[in-house]
C-alpha cells in the first residue's frame, strides 16, 4: 500500500516534463541517435527498477511479478530476469492476448523462458510469502479504465500487503492526465523511465505515485537537447526569483498593493491575504473592505493600513497601488460586484481569487494583466462544465482557462497546474495538511506580494504556489497534516521566502 506520509520527490527527478504522446514518439528517436535499440533501452529500464526495489527492500526474497501485454510488461520479464540471476524467487503472473507482443517485449519474454523462468496464469493463487510487488501492467498509453481482468489484479495487488513497485507509472494512472477513470495501483515506489510524465505529478499521482524515482536510460545529453514546454516547479527555484535585497532598499521598492474584499463575516478571509503578503515582503499592503472589519484587523495585524471601501477610498488606492488582490470575502451581492466593476479597468499587474472568479464567471472578460486562481469548482464555473471535467484533465483545463479569460491561470490542487499562454507548470511542493479553510486567501496574498516585487505574472504564480506549498511542507514534516491552519503558514512563510538565508537552527 501507498505511504501517505510527507515526503518530498528526490532532488534528482528532473525540471523538463514531457508530454506523454511526445515522449512515445520520440523514444525511438533517442535511442537510434545513440545506435541502440529499443530491446536495450527495455534492458535498461528494468535494470533500473529492479536495483530500486533493492535499495528500497533489500531483505526481500520473494517477488510476485505481474506482466501487461505490452513493453511495460516487457519491462517486468526484465526485471524477472536479474531477481533470478541475484538469487530471489520470482513468481510471475503474465496477461495473455491474441495478439503478439511488440518485438522488445517479446524478446524480454523469451530472455525469462530461456534463463528458465515460469510464466504464470493471472488467476492463480498467489504465494503467501511474497515480499515485493512488482507492477507491469499496463503503461503511458492507457487512454481508458483498466479492463475487468486487469482491474481485478489490480485490486488484489492494493490489498496485498506486500508493497508495489510501479514500473514507469502505476498502472491505472494516466500518463497525461493524472486521472484514475477505474482501479489504479497504489505504489510505494515509482520508477519512471526517460522523462517525466504529467500524470505523475498532478490529478490523482499523490495518492498512487508513493515515491518518485526517475532515469533517464542513458539518454540525458538527447533530452537535454530538446524543448518541452512544461515545467515541475519546486522550492529549489526560489533562490532564481527571491535574491537577497539591495541593503539600500526601502518599502517604496517592494511593492504598494490594494487588497479588496472582506464582506460582512468575512473579515478572516481578508486579514490573512494582508498578512500573508506582508510576510512575503510586500512593501506597503492597504486593506479595503467593510468598516465594521477595520478593529479587529488592525488590533490582529497593525501593520496593515486598513480602510472602508467606498467609492472614494477604491478610486484612490488604485491610483496608489501597483498591484490589486481583489476576491477574498468579497461575496456577489452588490458591494463586491461594484468593487470588482471598478477594479477590472485596473491597468497594473492584478489577482483574482475566490468571489471576483464567480462574478466573472458570470460576465467573463479577457486580460492580460491578470492572474486568476480558481480551485476546481470555480474553474468549473468559469468554464461552464463540470468539475469531474476539469479533473479529468488538469493542464487543459488550465490552458483553456488562459484561452478564454488571458493573463496567468492557477488551477489549484494537488499538483497544482499554472498556464500562460506560452508555459505551463506543475507545482511539486504541498499536501494534504493545505485542505482546510484559508489557504486560498494565504495564496493570493503571497502572490500579490510576489507581484509588487517586480516578478512576472507567471513567475509570481509560480514563486507563490511553491513558496505556500513548501512553507506547508515544512509544517507537516513537523507537526503532521491533519490540524494545520492557514495562519500556521506565515510562520514558516518568512524563512521559506528568505532562501539566501543559511539556517543555523541546528548548529
Amino acid at each position: 500500500m501507498t505511504d501517505h506520509t510527507v515526503k518530498k520527490n528526490p532532488a534528482s527527478i528532473p525540471h523538463s516534463i514531457w508530454h506523454a504522446d511526445d515522449l512515445r514518439r520520440a523514444e525511438k528517436e533517442a535511442a537510434d541517435s545513440l545506435g541502440i535499440t529499443l530491446y536495450e533501452l527495455m534492458q535498461r529500464a528494468g535494470e533500473a527498477a529492479f536495483n530500486v526495489a533493492r535499495m528500497a527492500y533489500p531483505d526481500a526474497s520473494h517477488y510476485l511479478i505481474l506482466c501487461g501485454h505490452g513493453n511495460n510488461g516487457g519491462d517486468g520479464y526484465v526485471v524477472a530476469r536479474l531477481a533470478v540471476a541475484a538469487g530471489l524467487r520470482v513468481t510471475l503472473l503474465a496477461l495473455e492476448s491474441d495478439k503478439p507482443l511488440p518485438e522488445e517485449a517479446g524478446l524480454a519474454r523469451e530472455a525469462w523462458l530461456n534463463a528458465g523462468g515460469i510464466i504464470h496464469a493471472p488467476d492463480i493463487v498467489w504465494p503467501d510469502d511474497v515480499d515485493v510487488i512488482v507492477d507491469g501492467l499496463l503503461g503511458t498509453g492507457l487512454m481508458r479504465a483498466p479492463r475487468d481482468n486487469v482491474a481485478a489484479l489490480i485490486t488484489r495487488a492494493n490489498a496485498h500487503p506486500a508493497p508495489v513497485v510501479a514500473l514507469d507509472i502505476p498502472s491505472g494512472l494516466m500518463a497525461q492526465t493524472g486521472a484514475t477513470p477505474g482501479e489504479a495501483i497504489e505504489a510505494a515506489h515509482t520508477v519512471t523511465f526517460i522523462a517525466l510524465k504529467p500524470g505523475l505529478l498532478t490529478g490523482k499521482a499523490r495518492d498512487v505515485v508513493g515515491t518518485l524515482h526517475h532515469t533517464a536510460l542513458g539518454l540525458e545529453n538527447w533530452l537535454a537537447g530538446q524543448d518541452t514546454h512544461i515545467t515541475r516547479v519546486d522550492a529549489s527555484r526560489l533562490t532564481q526569483w527571491l535574491p537577497p535585497r539591495r541593503p539600500t532598499s526601502h518599502k517604496g521598492d517592494h511593492g504598494r498593493l490594494a487588497i479588496i474584499g472582506g464582506d460582512h463575516g468575512t473579515a478572516g478571509a481578508i486579514r490573512m491575504t494582508g498578512e500573508a503578503a506582508l510576510r512575503c515582503g510586500a512593501g506597503l499592503v492597504r486593506v479595503l473592505t467593510r468598516s465594521e472589519n477595520i478593529p479587529p484587523i488592525i488590533t490582529a495585524r497593525p501593520e496593515l493600513m486598513v480602510h472602508e471601501l467606498t467609492p472614494e477610498t477604491l478610486e484612490e488606492s488604485l491610483e496608489w497601488a501597483d498591484v490589486v488582490v481583489i476576491g477574498p470575502g468579497l461575496g456577489q451581492q452588490s458591494w463586491g460586484k461594484a468593487a470588482l466593476q471598478k477594479v477590472e479597468n485596473f491597468r497594473k499587474p492584478m489577482l483574482w481569487d475566490a468571489d471576483a472568479l464567480n462574478l466573472l464567471a458570470i460576465n467573463p472578460d479577457k486580460r492580460h494583466n491578470r492572474i486568476l486562481t480558481p480551485h476546481p469548482g470555480e474553474a468549473a464555473r468559469l468554464l461552464n462544465c463540470s468539475v469531474a471535467e476539469i479533473e479529468s484533465d488538469r493542464l487543459l483545463s488550465a490552458q483553456r482557462l488562459v484561452k478564454r479569460y488571458g493573463g496567468v491561470a492557477v488551477l489549484k490542487g494537488a499538483g497544482t497546474v499554472i498556464a500562460s499562454d506560452d508555459a505551463t507548470g506543475i507545482i511539486d511542493a504541498g499536501n494534504a495538511g493545505m485542505a482546510s479553510g484559508g489557504m486560498g486567501d494565504v495564496l493570493s496574498g503571497i502572490i500579490g506580494a510576489l507581484l509588487g516585487q517586480k516578478l512576472p505574472l507567471y513567475d509570481a504564480a509560480c514563486a507563490g504556489c511553491v513558496a505556500h506549498g513548501e512553507a506547508a511542507d515544512r509544517l507537516a514534516a513537523r507537526y503532521g497534516t491533519r490540524g494545520m491552519l492557514a495562519t500556521d503558514l506565515f510562520c514558516t512563510l518568512r524563512r521559506v521566502v528568505n532562501p539566501d538565508v543559511i539556517d543555523v537552527e541546528n548548529d
